[in-house]
């Protein structure tokens, strides 16, 4: 009898032990479907304010495509604190980039490549570049000096390459030959260049490093113009902004000589028809942005593009 009870002791030991094991592997579900349900709940959280901040959104352009809107008007601003939500819109030229198509098919070499050759590719691997990307908008198929045509595209498997036509969108610029030393030189190079535009760069719209390399004058120069049309305030669309009127007062204030202004004045000007409007509606921390593209928005508008962002 007395060498039974150890045995016992054993079986309720391992009773014991199994009961925790148990409780244990409970508790672990438990946790688990709750957090499943708190992951569900920000899940639907989530898209509930996704779709408030893309609506804050709308809103916004809705407000901004208004020809009776000015750049500064308070409207482009509007906030609800109680629900959280908000937009701000924002109208800004298009012409304050480089557009791409213009460039190539009106063969302004020079400034493509002194664009690239600053962002730090040699000066071989940018007249390369931009050989490449001649060769892809010109409608034969003549092989620019150091560019690619049809035959090097089949070569590597990629039949009907290249286009031989306008980029239809900047996206389509990276099918281009070698186009990955620019994506590693600058991963910001779309910022610079439209295929929306006119054709020429707004002097009054577009960042010093922009004007400077259009103008082939130094980066002090070109911001000297910027704050000049920013005014005291040196900010954006304010009473106190004094936009330039006609590009020969550009081209003076930025030291342009008369020797170089035939090839300065086809890439400059003061004012563009094509406008960008960007909408950044938020819900709680959610944000959304849409891009619309514009042209003559104070006149018959039509809309050139039209782009939703989800903003982290």
């Amino acid at each position: 009898m007395k060498q039974g009870i150890p045995n016992k002791i054993k079986a309720s030991g391992s009773a014991l032990i199994a009961v925790f094991w148990i409780m244990a592997i409970l508790a672990l579900a438990v946790f688990s479907a709750v957090r499943v349900v708190y992951l569900d709940a920000d899940v639907a959280a989530a898209q509930v304010n996704g779709f408030e901040a893309l609506q804050a959104a709308e809103r916004g352009i809705s407000v901004a495509v208004n020809p009776a809107i000015e750049r500064d008007d308070p409207l482009l601003n509007w906030a609800d604190e109680e629900k959280e939500i908000s937009y701000r819109a924002r109208i800004r030229s298009e012409a304050a980039r480089f557009n791409i198509n213009v460039l190539l098919l009106r063969k302004d070499k020079q400034l493509l490549t002194d664009i690239f050759t600053d962002w730090g590719l040699v000066l071989e691997d940018a007249q390369m570049l931009v050989d490449n990307l001649t060769d892809w908008v010109d409608a034969g198929d003549l092989t620019e000096l150091n560019g690619a045509e049809v035959d090097w595209y089949e070569e590597q498997g990629r039949p009907n390459h290249p286009f031989n036509r306008p980029f239809y969108s900047l996206d389509e610029m990276r099918l281009v030959k070698d186009m990955q030393m620019l994506e590693q030189a600058n991963p910001d190079w779309r910022d610079w260049f439209t295929v929306w535009s006119n054709g020429k760069l707004d002097i009054n719209e577009a960042q010093p490093e922009l004007i400077a390399v259009a103008a082939e004058v130094s980066i002090d120069d070109a911001q000297d113009l910027v704050e000049h049309v920013l005014g005291e305030d040196r900010e954006r669309d304010t009473e106190d902004d004094q936009r330039i009127q006609n590009l020969t007062e550009g081209l003076e204030m930025l030291g342009v000589s008369e020797f170089q202004r035939p090839i300065i004045e086809p890439r400059l000007t003061v004012q563009d028809t094509t406008t960008r409007i960007t909408s950044l509606g938020q819900a709680g921390t959610v944000r959304r942005k849409i891009t619309l593209i514009l042209r003559s928005r104070t006149g018959q508008p039509a809309i050139l593009s039209r782009k939703e962002e989800i903003v982290p």
